[in-house]
């Protein structure tokens, strides 16, 4: 299998400053890890991860603030909420709901979200390629 393709939809304030922190630090993570920053991930949508999957992604995983420390109060519950049910409709459509999750770190974080990354690239690589490529 090629390298996965796996979108990260994190938060612009924090999730996005653990990414960055990464690649600045000099981090090696995985190549087919695509950052992709949002106000806040209370606005991550289940629409943008079903999306994701029809263009081919293999995963998706969301970012967002530690629980309770979020600068919009719940924006990273209510993303907690989407991507549980994501993984619902993921199962349902017979794809696997292994293939979003949702991680919560601050901006200083730069490990964890190496982890992160680390642990959905072999998640996909356990499961193969997304159903839906191709």
């Amino acid at each position: 299998m090629s390298e996965p393709v796996i979108l990260s939809f994190v938060c612009y304030q924090w999730g996005y400053g653990a990414a960055d922190l990464a690649g600045t630090s000099r981090m090696q993570y995985p190549a087919g890890i695509r950052p992709i920053r949002v106000p806040c991930t209370g606005k991550f949508d289940i629409a943008y991860a079903l999306r994701a999957f029809q263009k081919g992604a293999d995963a998706v995983f969301v970012v967002g603030w530690k629980p309770g420390e979020c600068a919009f109060e719940s924006g990273n519950f209510k993303a907690e909420d989407r991507v549980k049910l994501t993984k619902q409709l993921l199962e349902e459509m017979g794809i696997s709901g292994e293939r979003i999750e949702m991680y919560f770190m601050s901006g200083a974080d730069a490990g964890k979200f190496l982890e992160a990354s680390n642990e959905m690239t072999e998640r996909v690589k356990k499961l193969g390629p997304n159903p839906l490529k191709g």
